[in-house]
């Protein structure tokens, strides 16, 4: 499972660490164990009790080697079955992508969104959803790399120049 000081992923809110694991008194006096997460951006502190953990889709960020893995995703160009799609069917799939917490489908929504963005002009809600995509990815990346968000960026946005 998960010790004080891993570094995690939650879906939808990016990377942060295992600050601690508490004990806390639920309002029926029932004892609930709580992993208690700082998260890197955002300046948010989550509580994720310990029994729904698979539930939220909590876990370790990604090593190296997928981080390879990753790279090539993000240097691949996107399919093009998107675009016969209307925009808010696009919208709830990356949406869905990006809940399921998995890497890859972050950086398959970051990468398709940048592309399309250099084609044509991204809605606000694509470019919020391509906004909050690579946050969470880089998130991530500052964990895997031991950088700094700036570094992070750097490196990311060397993929869509």
């Amino acid at each position: 499972m998960f010790e004080t000081g891993d570094k995690v992923v939650y879906p939808m809110h990016g990377a942060g660490m295992v600050h601690s694991i508490e004990k806390r008194k639920n309002a029926d006096g029932t004892l609930v164990e709580y992993f208690i997460l700082e998260m890197l951006l955002g300046d948010m502190r989550i509580m994720i009790p310990v029994e729904n953990v698979e539930q939220v889709g909590l876990r370790h960020v990604i090593n190296e080697q997928e981080l390879k893995e990753l790279e090539k995703i993000l240097t691949s160009r996107p399919e093009n079955e998107m675009k016969s799609i209307t925009w808010n069917r696009r919208f709830n799939l990356y949406l869905d992508k990006m809940k399921s917490g998995d890497s890859f489908e972050v950086a398959c929504v970051v990468r398709t969104l940048a592309v399309q963005e250099e084609e044509k002009k991204l809605s606000t809600g694509e470019r919020r959803l391509l906004n909050m995509a690579k946050q969470i990815l880089l998130s991530e990346i500052m964990l895997v790399r031991s950088q700094k968000l700036e570094e992070a960026d750097e490196w990311l946005n060397k993929f869509f120049q």
